[in-house]
C-alpha cells in the first residue's frame, strides 16, 4: 500500500520543484518517500504482510521514484551529470534485464540486499544535492554529505547489478527445467 502512496507523490514532488520552484521542499518529499521504502518493506516483513504483489510493486515503485527524481534534479541542475547519467544507465541495464528474463519465462529473481542499500544512499544523496542548491544555510554541509553517500550508492547499486547475473542465469536454467520436467510428465502420462 505504501508503494502506491509513493507513486501518487511524485507529481506532488514534480509540482513542488517545478511549480514552486522549492527545491528544499522538493528535497525533503523525495527523502521521505525513499525512507518510506524501507519502512513498507519493515511493516511487511513484521506483520507477516510480504504478498508477491508487494514484491513486484515495490521495486517498481523504487525504480519510478529514483528515475523521476534524478532526471527532475539533472533538469533543476542541482547535480553532475555525469553521476545521473551513470545512475540512470545501471537501472536502464537492470530494468532491461529483468524484462528480458520475463520474456524468457525465467522466475522473478528476489532484490538483493546490497542493492537495497545502494538505493538508499542514492536516495539519501540526491535530495541532499537538491538540498545544496536550494539557498539554505547548510547547503554547503548537504552537498558535503551528498558525494560520499552517492559514490557508495553507486558502488552498491553496481555490485548488485554484476550479482544478477548469476541470479538471472539461475533463475532462467529453473524455469526451464520445470518447463522440460513438466513435458515429460505430460507425455508420459499421454
Amino acid at each position: 500500500m505504501l508503494s502506491l502512496v509513493r507513486l501518487a507523490c511524485v507529481p506532488l514532488f514534480l509540482w513542488l520543484l517545478f511549480g514552486r520552484d522549492n527545491a528544499h521542499g522538493a528535497a525533503w518529499l523525495l527523502a521521505v518517500l525513499g525512507a518510506t521504502d524501507w519502512v513498507d518493506g519493515f511493516i511487511a516483513r513484521r506483520f507477516n504482510q510480504v504478498s508477491t504483489l508487494g514484491k513486484v510493486l515495490d521495486p517498481v515503485a523504487d525504480r519510478i521514484l529514483l528515475i523521476v527524481g534524478i532526471l527532475a534534479i539533472l533538469d533543476y541542475g542541482a547535480v553532475p551529470a555525469w553521476l545521473a547519467w551513470v545512475v540512470l544507465a545501471r537501472e536502464v541495464v537492470v530494468g532491461v534485464g529483468v524484462l528480458v528474463l520475463a520474456g524468457l519465462g525465467a522466475r522473478r529473481v528476489d532484490v538483493q540486499w546490497i542493492g537495497k542499500c545502494g538505493a538508499f544512499a542514492l536516495m539519501v544523496a540526491f535530495p541532499l544535492f537538491l538540498v545544496s542548491d536550494s539557498g539554505v544555510f547548510w547547503a554547503d554541509e548537504a552537498r558535503f554529505v551528498a558525494w560520499p553517500a552517492a559514490l557508495l550508492g553507486l558502488v552498491f547499486t553496481y555490485w548488485s547489478a554484476v550479482m544478477y547475473i548469476p541470479l538471472g542465469r539461475a533463475a532462467l536454467s529453473e524455469a526451464r527445467a520445470e518447463k522440460a520436467s513438466d513435458g515429460r510428465q505430460v507425455g508420459s502420462a499421454g
